[in-house]
């Protein structure tokens, strides 16, 4: 059990993260500013680093809590495709995904995009991501999509339709609409072809 004052470094830690994803909205995410931050939640900007001792850290625990998001959403997904409908469940799965990416395109833009000149989370925040790539790897596998090649297309095909709609459409669905379509099409082209030589698929 937290403490009194644990609990308020805790709320205050989750308001600073709140506070920076409002100015990310607004004014981008590599434009947030400690300065400005600190204006946002009442705080000098030398005390924020009693929080996050640089940009970093906090772009991390935005990573982080990003993913932590997705992983509530994955929660619900099965662990098992195997049934003869199959291809329906991983066009649910799909569907979620999109729809998680393009209701918030700041947040889409950390967990899978580089829009922060040399920054990478760490090891332990990036952990969450790799997490979850294999878990759509072992729906994907339950569905009988096992080859590497496949899932690094599925992956390829599903953010490039949110990058589309969330570049050229947004608030619409112009791409958002193709995801069973292009499911479809995986699905089809999954099991016409052989799987590749075991290679490097990271």
């Amino acid at each position: 059990m937290l403490t009194p004052r644990a609990r308020r470094r805790a709320a205050t830690t989750d308001e600073i993260i709140d506070a920076a994803w409002r100015l990310a909205r607004r004014d981008g995410l590599a434009s947030i500013s400690m300065r400005d931050l600190g204006k946002e939640v009442g705080l000098k900007a030398q005390s924020l680093y009693a929080y996050f001792d640089s940009k970093a850290a906090l772009y991390d625990a935005m990573f982080r809590q990003g993913h932590e998001r997705q992983a509530e959403m994955m929660a619900a997904w099965p662990d098992d495709f195997r049934s003869d409908d199959a291809r329906a469940k991983v066009k649910d799965l799909c569907r979620q995904f999109v729809a998680f990416c393009t209701d918030d395109p700041v947040r889409y833009q950390l967990l899978f995009q580089r829009v922060i000149p040399d920054w990478e989370p760490s090891p332990a925040s990036y952990a969450l991501a790799v997490e979850h790539l294999d878990h759509l790897r072992r729906s994907l596998a339950s569905a009988g999509i096992d080859d590497p090649r496949h899932v690094d297309l599925w992956t390829a095909v599903m953010t490039g339709l949110t990058a589309q709609q969330i570049s050229n459409d947004p608030g619409g669905d112009r791409w958002a609409r193709l995801v069973d379509d292009s499911v479809d099409m995986l699905f089809d082209h999954a099991t016409a072809t052989t799987p590749e030589p075991a290679g490097d698929h990271r």
